[in-house]
């Protein structure tokens, strides 16, 4: 039995863990605003990894400003021809854009009542749009809030093989400093949903 959209309540976790794709699919998105800086800056978190990783984002974003952290973007993601990272699954995957991966996404996209906004022009496979899509899933941007075991597929099909790589780059990349904070947020909660993903049923 399936259940019914007011059947599925979105618990406080269920909110911070779309809260999280969303900021980080905001962060990789575009450079940020001042605001979204500040927003960063008056981030806490825990002692555990992923709060420490969050504590070293607020820090870094303290000492940034919009018009160097817009440079470090442009530079890893856009750059003279390229920028020193392409933060797309097909190329991850298989070295080239466009390929299967995108394809295959775009089917699951379909098949859930997701599109692309229509001022976007970025391929679907993008980071930026499949930390967003997971944001909407978990909350229910696109109908209901897809069931765990749903969410869990789409993170294993379109995020388990290349996202953690990714942000593992991006913390290493010659040209990040902020974005090397930002890495490490996504690398830790990566994993963080994988072993949440990993112990559920389904």
């Amino acid at each position: 039995m399936t259940a019914t959209a007011e059947q599925i309540t979105i618990t406080p976790e269920d909110r911070q863990r779309a809260d999280l794709y969303n900021f980080l699919g905001l962060l990789l998105a575009g450079p940020p605003s001042e605001m979204l800086l500040e927003q960063c800056a008056d981030l806490g978190g825990d002692e555990g990894p992923l709060g420490t990783a969050i504590n070293a984002l607020a820090k870094i974003a303290k000492l940034s400003k919009p018009a160097q952290v817009e440079r470090e973007f442009n530079k890893l993601f856009i750059g003279l021809g390229r920028g020193e990272l392409l933060p797309y699954a097909s190329y991850y995957l298989t070295g080239f854009l466009n390929e299967k991966p995108l394809a295959s996404l775009r089917r699951d996209m379909a098949a859930r009542g997701m599109r692309r906004a229509p001022n976007v022009y970025e391929p679907e496979d993008n980071i930026a749009s499949l930390m967003e899509l997971m944001g909407a899933m978990v909350v229910g941007r696109f109908g209901p809030p897809a069931p765990l075991d749903d969410q869990k597929v789409f993170f294993n099909r379109h995020i388990t093989p290349w996202a953690g790589h990714f942000y593992s780059d991006l913390e290493a990349a010659k040209n990040s400093v902020f974005y090397a904070a930002v890495g490490a947020v996504g690398r830790v909660f990566m994993e963080i949903e994988s072993e949440g993903f990993r112990m559920s049923a389904g």
